[in-house]
């Protein structure tokens, strides 16, 4: 190859070093030229053939031909490199003069939000909020607070027993039968033990019952039970912590009434009512035309569970309430179904 076809060459490769529009294409180029196979590179291999005399003069045209194609490679190679970098800023910038797009904020459940208000009602008249387990035994559900052995709320039929692999009723060591707690009255009655009078505690929580879902029952609902023990309590001191508990959370136009009633564990016990939001005590669809609604049941501690859980009921006295979360939600915004507070429709949850 004459000095003339080399230079030719060197002309040739540069031109197409300078015309390559990305680092793809150069390298293609570099490749052609200086590779294994490459035109000068087959050059420099062909070298041995060359005559004597003209081969010095020949190599230092290769080579600084060679030299000259390497920096014009890496010149062009760093400006590719800065014009594909500002092309990928570019096309992937985000436009910030654009709307963005937001995402709809998470709230607190209704039912979650109203046990927190109901428990900052009581809070503020010196109670205190205390937890049980969900699942316990037969004795401090119902023995430890004066259910007879054949009370109904003790069949199969209205409470969840805890099965064990066999399908036979769970024993535990003291032989009591194991289940999902129907009442969180449970809590009233560890603290009990555990504690001396003076005691006002409020105990929420999840219950189970055996109730078929409808627009007045749950199988699983939220319960809130209160309970007083110190010394000169009665009914009159409980009566005045309703009627203040349900002006907090209905409206001070809200009107209560108590009606005579039965629970084991108290005596005398009442169920209280709350005249009507809709009607105000006029009478409607909403009340069955009474003009009240059925919010708890209340009454005073029954001697018998104090013997239970070795308070002196000549010194104390106690009186004992509890109210479904659920069910005060429903009364207190108007909802006809309790199944609506958990079917998770947001168009319904959101007007809360």
């Amino acid at each position: 190859m004459q000095i003339v076809e080399i230079e030719a060459l060197g002309e040739s490769a540069l031109q197409s070093i300078a015309a390559a529009s990305s680092s793809k294409e150069l390298e293609q180029v570099r490749i052609a030229v200086l590779g294994k196979k490459g035109s000068l590179t087959q050059v420099l291999r062909g070298m041995g053939s060359v005559r004597q005399e003209e081969r010095a003069s020949l190599g230092a045209l290769v080579n600084t031909t060679r030299v000259r194609l390497e920096e014009a490679l890496e010149r062009r190679a760093s400006e590719l490199k800065a014009s594909e970098l500002e092309a990928s800023i570019k096309s992937e910038a985000v436009d910030v003069t654009l709307p963005g797009r937001s995402h709809p904020l998470g709230s607190e459940h209704l039912i979650s939000r109203l046990t927190r208000e109901i428990c900052e009602v009581f809070r503020g008249i010196g109670y205190r909020v205390v937890e049980g387990p969900e699942v316990e035994t037969e004795y401090y559900n119902f023995t430890a607070l004066n259910a007879p052995a054949d009370h109904p709320s003790r069949s199969l039929q209205d409470t969840f027993y805890v099965l064990d692999r066999t399908g036979v009723q769970s024993k535990i060591l003291d032989e009591s039968e194991v289940l999902l707690r129907p009442q969180t009255s449970t809590a009233q009655v560890r603290v009990m033990e555990e504690e001396d009078p003076p005691i006002y505690i409020l105990a929420p929580g999840r219950v189970y019952r055996r109730d078929t879902a409808d627009p007045s029952h749950l199988p699983q609902f939220t319960q809130i039970e209160g309970l007083v023990v110190d010394r000169g309590i009665n009914f009159a001191q409980l009566k005045g912590t309703l009627e203040y508990f349900c002006k907090e959370i209905f409206g001070e136009d809200r009107k209560t009434r108590f009606r005579p009633h039965f629970f084991p564990f108290t005596e005398p016990s009442a169920e209280v009512d709350v005249s009507c939001g809709i009607c105000a005590g006029e009478g409607c669809r909403f009340c069955g035309g009474t003009g009240w609604l059925e919010i708890l049941g209340c009454g005073i501690v029954d001697p018998n569970v104090f013997g239970y859980v070795g308070i002196d009921s000549e010194e104390y006295t106690g009186f004992a309430f509890g109210m479904g979360v659920e069910r005060i939600a429903c009364l207190k915004y108007d909802v006809p179904d309790l199944r609506m507070l958990l079917e998770g429709d947001m168009r319904f949850l959101r007007q809360f």
